[in-house]
């Protein structure tokens, strides 16, 4: 081996070796640029130990091969090689090996032995990304039972190690320093309405004209990065370059190389730590990154924009320190850095889980409780896995992995993509099941909105492509010649089933996808018009209620039955709808209406309950409720009140409760809501308790006769029953009646000769002595032909006025 580069991960070098020779386990502490990723495994090479480094991303995998091989002054695939998906380079005197973690986890579930192997290096474990918080597990496990001999050392650019020295059984933690410059930060946020990218790309430009060297910009997605290269392509002087994980290989390889001329090198978060980006001296951070979602209401895992932590933002500007002083613009105000999360949120808390449960069942523990996790699984998210498995014929009943499952793992896809691939080959031929698989796992392949167009497309060009082309060719190797015909829209369906759309209305952008959630499509889509979608990619930006469709086919209703026949369904729906009782019988896909039928001859009981439903939703009303009924209900509610549960309530619940009492046997021969119109009053007395009946008019009269012999209904509206009785009418009586068996007094609403409330009393004895003399003094003189006696209780009751001689 020749002499390792003067970095600061050199003094270490020694001690970490026998560390892990001696212990079997230890956690690197080193920042970002310093050797950690390439002199580490190149060092334990040398002491004679064949060694497998895990890189969270394809684009690291590569670099850090290349960068070995290079200061071994080889070429990669003889002392160094590299695997990643579909792709490896690798000799018979290869002792140091870089894979992609996903790729790590397949090796180790067909080999849990691992042979071959003695050291494994989980590089950058800080970043949590799923599939390598999933094989520090199974490398765990694989330990405490196979391979008790295998050495892991996991490397991080933070301080929190502890966590997963404990997981390695208390292993020995090492620190190496950074040798970095001062940093000056500035903050640039947004104008008013500006687009972040705009902001960024403004920032770039002061950048340029006050720092030297290259410029390092972390924007969230390959969106972005094109976005802001288009509002760049005006600097004749610099070169514009893109870096992300989706571009070929040879884009990736100009981005971290050192060019002639002054670079702008526009990157997601691949260069945050496992990446050296060389002649960095400024740095401008968008503040954003993109990572896995899923919202489960509405069925859109996927991507999701967000806020990075002060870890990631620190580790970013220290970019712009390694070779000198540098510069960092920041694209977010000063004030609001301190509401950042301190840490990125574990990808195995928020991301969609379907693919871990099927890599956990291979393994034999489906729920993952027999293993050691840095954080478990959520219980939700890896049950909606298993159920996701399971419609895919993946999992058994028991929750145990059959052979298609087996068979889906192996492919490297996502289980719904695997799914596609497999069903996609039989029913639409190898080839185009191939093609479409390829282009939905790699989503930034494309801008287009129409999945063919976005084929013929990849199809026609001759560069660009190469990812894709070499996917296919993989993807085809890896299942049988199909028998099918070339349907695109059918394999994105087989792929996600309940992302089958219906569009709402003629010419309208709105569709709802099976699994209910309503989705469109965005502006001058050439889909605009399909009756029927085959969505293979929808999102939800913050803040909306409805998705985005990204890429789609049209497709149609026969489609639609043969890629979810699982979600078919056939119900009665019998309910009450619009006022009235609907009896329908509906068959849907998923949330989707595909037809619907009135049913002939619907259940009665179901025709009762919609009819009970009716009358909660628009209430009692329903029935016919004359004068006469609706004073019963109020004379009954009275009396409940005053004597009890001996009386019914009246209330609209109460009613509703006791239907069966009351409303029986009309409401079972009903079955619409104009056989509801019954006589509410005849039907009403049926819950007047039989031996009270004969003292209802006793209790709770109807009308109570005055001392002119008038009898004067009684309302029965307010808390307490009023009397409104003319007050020359009364005169004579000294107290107020009293009803309810003598329990509550009868409120007089005294009302003057025109018939307008004059006095209200439940005390007439004290009203004659002390409010009546004011009630005569105000209207004797505007009714003068009334009777109007000093001494009201002494005198005669009348319904005349005074006669004039």
């Amino acid at each position: 081996m020749p002499e390792f580069p003067d970095l600061p991960i050199r003094p270490v070098l020694g001690d970490l070796v026998a560390q892990l020779t001696d212990q079997g386990s230890a956690v690197l502490v080193a920042p970002p640029g310093t050797g950690k990723t390439t002199l580490v495994p190149l060092a334990l090479a040398e002491a004679g130990l064949r060694v497998v480094v895990a890189e969270p991303r394809r684009l690291a995998t590569r670099a850090a091969a290349a960068r070995m091989a290079e200061l071994l002054g080889e070429q990669v695939g003889q002392r160094v090689g590299y695997a990643v998906r579909g792709e490896r380079k690798r000799g018979a005197n290869t002792a140091v090996e870089v894979v992609t973690s996903g790729l790590l986890v397949r090796r180790l579930q067909a080999d849990p032995e691992l042979a071959g192997v003695d050291v494994v290096v989980l590089d950058e474990c800080h970043e949590r990304h799923l599939d390598a918080d999933l094989l520090l597990s199974l490398l765990l496990d694989a330990r405490e039972g196979l391979r008790p001999d295998l050495k892991v050392l996991a490397t991080s650019a933070t301080v929190a190690a502890e966590r997963v020295s404990g997981l390695l059984g208390d292993a020995p933690v090492l620190h190496a320093e950074a040798r970095a410059h001062p940093v000056r930060i500035e903050h640039l946020p947004p104008a008013r309405d500006e687009r972040v990218e705009s902001a960024a790309a403004r920032a770039t430009r002061a950048a340029l004209s006050e720092q030297d060297g290259d410029v390092l910009v972390f924007l969230p997605g390959a969106g972005e990065i094109r976005r802001v290269a288009g509002q760049l392509s005006d600097l004749s002087d610099v070169d514009v370059l893109p870096l992300h994980g989706r571009l070929a290989h040879d884009k990736q390889d100009a981005a971290l190389r050192q060019g002639s001329r002054r670079r702008v090198v526009l990157a997601t978060a691949v260069a945050e730590s496992s990446l050296t980006v060389p002649g960095v001296r400024a740095v401008v951070d968008s503040g954003l990154s993109r990572v896995s979602r899923v919202d489960t209401r509405r069925g859109l895992a996927g991507l999701a924009t967000v806020r990075v932590s002060r870890a990631v933002a620190e580790q970013r500007a220290g970019r712009a320190g390694r070779q000198g002083p540098g510069l960092v613009y920041r694209c977010w105000p000063e004030h609001e850095h301190a509401t950042l999360p301190a840490y990125p949120e574990p990808e195995i808390r928020t991301a969609e889980l379907t693919r871990l449960a099927l890599e956990l069942a291979c393994w034999g523990t489906p729920d993952g409780s027999g293993l050691s996790w840095w954080d478990a699984p959520p219980a939700g998210a890896l049950a909606a896995g298993h159920e996701v498995l399971r419609g895919l014929s993946a999992l058994d009943g028991a929750g145990s992995v059959t052979e298609r499952g087996r068979r889906m793992a192996e492919l490297g896809l996502h289980p719904r993509l695997a799914r596609a691939l497999l069903d996609g080959a039989e029913h639409a031929g190898s080839q185009t099941a191939a093609g479409v698989v390829a282009l939905l796992d790699d989503d930034t392949a494309t801008a287009e909105t129409d999945l063919s167009a976005a084929l013929a497309e990849l199809r026609g060009a001759r560069t660009g492509t190469g990812r894709w082309r070499a996917e296919v060719k993989r993807l085809r190797r890896a299942i049988p010649e199909g028998r099918g015909s070339g349907d695109e829209a059918l394999v994105a369906a087989l792929a996600q089933p309940e992302r089958l759309a219906r569009r709402r209305s003629a010419d309208s952008p709105a569709y709802l996808m099976a699994s209910g959630t309503a989705v469109e499509l965005p502006g001058g889509s050439p889909l605009r018009g399909s009756e029927w979608l085959a969505v293979a990619i929808a999102d939800r930006n913050p803040g909306r209620s409805t998705g985005t469709v990204r890429l789609a086919a049209a497709a149609d209703e026969d489609l639609a039955r043969r890629a979810a026949p699982a979600l078919l369904s056939e119900t009665d729906e019998i309910g009450w709808a619009d006022g009235d009782v609907r009896a329908d019988r509906t068959e849907r896909l998923g949330a989707i209406e595909l037809a619907r039928r009135r049913i002939p001859d619907p259940d009665p009981a179901r025709i009762r309950a919609a009819l009970l439903e009716g009358l909660r939703v628009d209430g009692i009303e329903l029935l016919n409720w004359d004068e006469n009924a609706r004073r019963l209900r109020l004379r009954l509610a009275f009396l409940h009140r005053a004597l009890g549960d001996d009386w019914p309530a009246t209330d609209d619940e109460s009613l509703i409760e006791a239907a069966d009492r009351w409303l029986e046997p009309e409401l079972s021969q009903a079955r619409s809501r104009a056989d509801l119109r019954l006589d509410a009053g005849r039907l009403l007395r049926r819950l007047i308790p039989w031996s009270e009946a004969g003292r209802l008019d006793e209790l709770a009269p109807d009308r109570i006769e005055v001392p002119t012999g008038s009898h004067i209904r009684v309302d029965y509206s307010a808390e307490q029953p009023a009397l409104p009785v003319k007050l020359q009418e009364v005169f004579g009586w000294h107290r107020a009646p009293r009803i309810a068996g003598g329990r509550i007094p009868v409120v007089l609403h005294l009302l003057s000769p025109a018939g307008r409330p004059a006095a209200v009393t439940g005390d007439l004895e004290s009203f004659w002595r002390n409010g009546y003399p004011q009630v005569r003094a105000e209207l004797r003189g505007r009714y003068p032909k009334h009777p109007w006696p000093e001494d009201p209780a002494r005198a005669t009751p009348t319904k005349a006025t005074n006669r004039r001689k």
